[in-house]
This record gives structure tokens, sequence and C-alpha cells, in this order.
């Protein structure tokens, strides 16, 4: 199996949490929401947690894979107007803030498109950026974002689902950093129950790869990061952090009561982790 190799903090992280034998806690968040400034305070907080790497959502005002939690951060963050630009530019400020763990920048292609592919990947790796997942870009037509990245030392991850199939081992044949393996059909959000036969999936995708695996979509509590981290390298929380900022954003949009929004967002991904 042809796999692109690269060399960035992505394999470093994974390299790390094998020789530790745990998963990697990947906790996504919208840039931006509620508002620029917290979200360099929300990162810190996230990897005093153990976070071992974080998924940099960027907002969009039609994001096709995303349920109604990060479709409402999206709109948060959008009354701010940032733009991809911008959430690379926030990236920079948290690295310089002294945020170290891995970024991977999370977007439509329309955005990344529109910008020009090549200014985005070279902007996002003179930031700190180590890879970019774009749900909506194909693996067939991802040839010339795949090339801008490996140029830029940048991994683009895909993305695998149930009913990916026969795709499976062509999409893991060209990976490169980590796969992205979708747990449930549908949009993004919190969920009680996964897809029939998800471990089966999931025992598919790593016959088939010889890179890190990671679970995300629906992803929400304790019992189920548990479930998940004996299986799979890496564990994204997404909606269930996003909904915790929701709920501490009053206090996180003000500067004076911003500590007690960021004690919420701690408490709630310390239990997440069952510490």
């Amino acid at each position: 199996m042809e796999s692109t190799k690269v060399n960035n903090a992505i394999d470093e992280a994974f390299a790390a949490s094998r020789k530790r034998g745990e998963a990697l806690f990947m906790p996504f968040l919208t840039v931006g929401d509620p508002e620029p400034a917290a979200t360099i305070e929300i990162l810190k907080v996230l990897e005093e947690c153990g976070a071992g790497m974080v998924e940099l959502g960027v907002p969009y005002s039609d994001p096709l894979a995303d349920g109604p939690v990060i479709q409402r951060a999206s709109e948060r963050a959008l009354r701010h107007r940032i733009t991809i630009r911008q959430c690379i530019a926030i990236a920079k400020e948290a690295r310089e803030a002294g945020v170290t763990i891995p970024f991977i920048l999370f977007s439509y292609y329309n955005p990344v498109l529109q910008t020009g592919i090549e200014l985005v990947m070279q902007e996002a790796a003179e930031a700190g950026i180590s890879g970019l997942i774009i749900p909506d870009l194909p693996h067939e037509e991802d040839g010339p974002a795949r090339e801008a990245c490996a140029k830029h030392g940048l991994h683009l991850i895909p993305l695998v689902a149930p009913t990916s199939e026969q795709r499976i081992q062509r999409i893991v044949s060209k990976a490169s950093g980590f796969i992205y393996c979708v747990s449930s059909l549908g949009v993004t959000g919190m969920r009680a129950q996964f897809h029939d036969g998800i471990d089966q999936f999931l025992n598919t995708v790593k016959q088939a790869a010889s890179l890190p695996i990671a679970i995300g979509f629906g992803i929400s509590n304790a019992e189920q990061f548990k479930r998940f981290s004996g299986i799979c390298d890496g564990i994204v929380v997404g909606s269930a952090i996003v909904h915790q900022i929701e709920k501490s954003a009053p206090l996180l949009d003000s500067v004076a009561e911003r500590e007690r929004g960021l004690e919420q967002i701690r408490e709630f991904v310390l239990q997440l982790r069952g510490q």
C-alpha cells in the first residue's frame, strides 16, 4: 500500500500516544465562536485538559456535513465576519500565546477554492497548522489540494464512512496523517447509538490502512469515549464540546466573566474523559 509520507506534528502526536498506549483526544471547535479572542482561551483549556490535537472549524454558511449545534456555532462566528484567512491568523495567535498541540483546519472546499488553494496551504503552514480536513472534497477530485498540502508539509486527511465500501481501499491508499472514520450516517451531532456494524467498519479500515485511524461524529460522553478508545488511535469530539461552548457563551462573551465560562468547559471536558 502506498501512502504519502510527511513528517509533521500530527505524526509525532500519534507516535507518542501509541507509546503511551492510549487514544488521542481530538476536540473540534468552531473558530470565532462565540468571539475570536475566546477561541484562543478555549484552545488553552483544551490543551490543559489533555487534547492531543484539535480541529479548527472554519465557520461556513452552508455546512452540509454539520448538524444544528455546529450550524449555530458557525452563525455566531460569522457575526464576527470570520473568514478562512482569519481562522489561520487566529491559529497563529494561539501559537504565539503558547498553545503547542497540532492544529487541523476543518473547512469546506469553497472557502479554500475562493481564497486560493496555494495561498491557504502556504499561510496554514506558516501559522503552525499541520493538516486539513475538507469534508465535501471527493477523493477523486482532491489532487490539487493534496499536491499543495504535500508541497507545504501538510496532511490532507480523508474521511471514510460505513457507506464508502469499495472506495475505502482507494481512499486510504493515498491518505496522509490519519484516516478519519465517520461513526454514523448523516450530519454531525451527539448520538445515543452508532451505525450498526461500526466495529466491523473500523476493522475494515484498520486492515486497509497503515496510518492511525480516528473516529468522529457523535461521541459525546465518557462511556462512548472509553468504548472507542480501545479500538481507535484518536477520538474526535465535536458537537458535545461546541454545545458546551454554546451554553457558556454568555460568560465567554464577557471579558469579566470569561474565566467562569472557561471553567465550565474545563469541567465538561474532564468529565468527558473520565477524569
